[in-house]
C-alpha cells in the first residue's frame, strides 16, 4: 500500500499495518465528529507518525499513484472533514 503525506512524500506500507492505521483512522473519524480539534489533531499526529514508523519512503524519482493520501502537518479540522468519507481516511 502506498501512503502520501500532503508536503511530505509517500511510503510503502506493509499490508500487516493496515490494522493499526484502521484503529487510528477510527478513532480521527469518531474526534472530526465530535468536533475534538485537540484530540483530532493529536490523533492525525500519531497517524502520521505510525506512517513514518511502520513505511518506507518511496525515492523522489519514483513515480507510483498512492493508495490514500493523510493531509499535512497544521491541515485544520474543517479541511480533513472535505477529505472525509463515511468510513474515515483510510478505506475499508
Amino acid at each position: 500500500m502506498i501512503i502520501r503525506i500532503l508536503g511530505e512524500g509517500q511510503y510503502t506500507i506493509d499490508e500487516g499495518e493496515a490494522d493499526d492505521l484502521q484503529r487510528l483512522d477510527g478513532l480521527l473519524l469518531e474526534a472530526a465528529e465530535d468536533g475534538d480539534d485537540a484530540g483530532f489533531a493529536e490523533i492525525l499526529g500519531q497517524l502520521r507518525d505510525s506512517v513514518r514508523t511502520h513505511g518506507a519512503p518511496v525515492a523522489d524519482d519514483e513515480l507510483v499513484v498512492s493508495d490514500l493520501v493523510l493531509p499535512a502537518t497544521g491541515t485544520d479540522l474543517v479541511e480533513v472533514k472535505a477529505m472525509l468519507r463515511g468510513d474515515g481516511l483510510i478505506p475499508g
